[in-house]
């Protein structure tokens, strides 16, 4: 069946580049950058029972991790966490969903919402905000209706979708119409 016969609407690519850059508000939430370098002296490394309920509450995500981090990483975190303490109950409840979704990602899925945060962050506010919109209506259809749209894009053979999305990387292609040759 050819690529022609089959379209994709542009929903399709919104529900895959949002299913991969998910993670990246994990990453957002989870993957704090590393402190500031600056000359004051190091923090001094804080054991996991060194802290206190709120933080071991918020942070819990990273509890087998927590006493092999570098101090400056746990001096960061600990900032964070004070700041979602802060937070709505639910606000905080989601953050720690992401930590822990984080956590459980290989490197290599991990490096890839990097680079899919990465080229969001590249994107016009324009583009981010019809690619906000296409996974809104996307989220709206009836399930069985997404998944016969992932199930048609995963079958596609890789060059097709290489295609596919040369032909609509800039979101302005009306779902199931061609788009104009520019």
């Amino acid at each position: 069946m050819s690529n022609r016969s089959r379209p994709i609407p542009s929903l399709c690519l919104a529900a895959l580049l949002m299913a991969v850059i998910a993670p990246l508000c994990a990453q957002t939430a989870a993957a704090v950058p590393p402190a500031p370098r600056t000359t004051a002296p190091s923090p001094a490394v804080r054991s996991w029972a060194s802290l206190d309920s709120a933080q071991r509450e918020v942070l819990a995500p990273l509890q087998h991790a927590w006493d092999q981090l570098p101090p400056g990483r746990q001096a960061h975190l600990l900032q964070r966490a004070e700041h979602w303490a802060t937070l709505p109950p639910a606000r905080r409840e989601k953050i720690r969903q992401r930590i822990a979704h984080w956590q459980q990602m290989t490197p290599e899925q991990r490096q890839q919402a990097r680079t899919n945060e990465r080229k969001f962050r590249e994107m016009s506010p324009a583009q981010r905000q019809r690619l906000h919109q296409s996974f809104e209506r996307f989220q709206q259809m009836p399930t069985a209706q997404r998944e016969r749209l992932l199930q048609q894009w995963r079958e596609l053979p890789p060059e097709q979708r290489r295609q596919w999305i040369r032909q609509h990387r800039h979101g302005d292609a009306t779902p199931g119409q061609p788009r104009e040759p520019r």
